[in-house]
């Protein structure tokens, strides 16, 4: 699973992927004009808590792959390069400048998040307009050929995509049944994707949510996750070469988490993924899982052997394990459930896998 980082030139995307992924861009990297990838932690608070509690010896963050491209801009959206990327990765983090430096240009010049995003999206929904179209005229052809019952249902779905996109409706907000989504499978179809939104603000705005607030209300209705960072912020935050040091930074600023941390998740969600927790004293480590998982398939994350023989879940609730801090009291109070193969693992579980192979 894969997150692109997309955004127009001077944005910051270069700049969240290094903090995202602790990998430092170079020439060489810039160069070579193609996608970027690395690979980032989660940065899940309720991990930390989990390994304050057991203390292991060894403690394993999730990862997911990101991979920041090519900039957009006329070239690259003319040879259509840009959506060919984006078609090859799972989900979308868009990443629009709000701060403000006249030393930095803006390639509009002035900074607009509100025109940027509308402009991207334009752009993303014109090009799946371009593909349904050239697909429906394809499909006529073949279906006068034959009586292919797939490219009968094909082209009414695609009917329907393209009534969205005249709308400039988004195809993530359309639902797709299950039998469907196999006709559409190997289409670059962009605007299907999840979107993130990061508002790359001042660091004189961290501490205002109003802005923040206002582009979520706006933006709802097409199914888009609006966060604010600060890269300079997260930068300094980066830099400092204690938690202590970075607690203390934090706090002057009145900052309770970095919002690099917080946007690891949103870009998980994003995913349609979803943690959970396997704990002891050796390890703790976080999985994650396609939310609606059942509990034999998160058994198949940790090993193929643990879903092959899968028996049953223990499972004990985050909160629960917070409250009681360990296992023994859980079990005391009745709140370690035993769950079959039916049971659908919820966010943050801790489970113990019992299995025979």
């Amino acid at each position: 699973m894969k997150i692109g980082i997309i955004g127009l030139p001077q944005s910051g995307k270069k700049k969240l992927f290094e903090l995202l992924t602790s990998h430092r861009i170079n020439e060489k990297d810039l160069a070579s004009g193609k996608p970027l990838l690395g690979i980032a932690e989660i940065r899940d608070p309720r991990f930390d808590k989990l390994v304050d509690i057991y203390k292991p010896n060894k403690h394993v963050k999730a990862k997911i792959n990101i991979e920041v491209l090519p900039k957009i801009e006329q070239d690259s959206v003319k040879k259509g390069s840009i959506f060919r990327d984006i078609a090859d990765t799972d989900a979308m983090c868009h990443v629009v400048r709000k701060f403000k430096d006249e030393s930095v240009y803006h390639v509009h010049g002035s900074v607009d998040p509100e025109r940027d995003i509308n402009e991207v999206n334009s752009e993303l929904i014109l090009n799946d307009l371009i593909f349904v179209e050239k697909r429906l005229e394809n499909l006529e052809k073949n279906i006068r050929k034959t009586s292919d019952k797939d490219l009968e249902r094909e082209k009414v779905l695609l009917l329907k995509f393209k009534e969205s996109l005249d709308k400039e409706i988004p195809l993530r907000l359309l639902k797709v049944p299950d039998e469907d989504r196999k006709l559409i499978a190997s289409y670059p179809l962009v605007t299907r994707k999840e979107m993130v939104v990061a508002l790359n603000v001042s660091d004189d705005e961290i501490n205002d949510a109003s802005y923040v607030k206002k582009m979520q209300d706006r933006y709802k209705d097409q199914g888009i996750k609006i966060m604010q960072v600060s890269a300079k912020v997260e930068a300094e935050i980066a830099e400092l070469a204690t938690i202590e040091e970075k607690k203390e930074f934090m706090g002057a600023l009145g900052i309770e988490e970095p919002a690099i941390d917080k946007l690891t998740r949103l870009c998980l969600e994003a995913l349609d993924l979803m943690s959970f927790f396997t704990v002891g004293k050796d390890e703790v480590r976080q999985w994650t899982i396609r939310k609606g998982s059942l509990a034999p398939e998160a058994a198949g994350a940790i090993h193929s052997d643990l879903q092959r023989g899968f028996i049953r879940a223990e499972v004990i609730k985050y909160a629960d394990m917070i409250e009681y801090q360990t296992e023994e009291k859980v079990k005391q109070v009745g709140k370690l459930d035993i769950k079959g193969k039916d049971y659908t693992v919820q966010d943050g579980d801790i489970m113990n896998i019992r299995f025979s192979v």
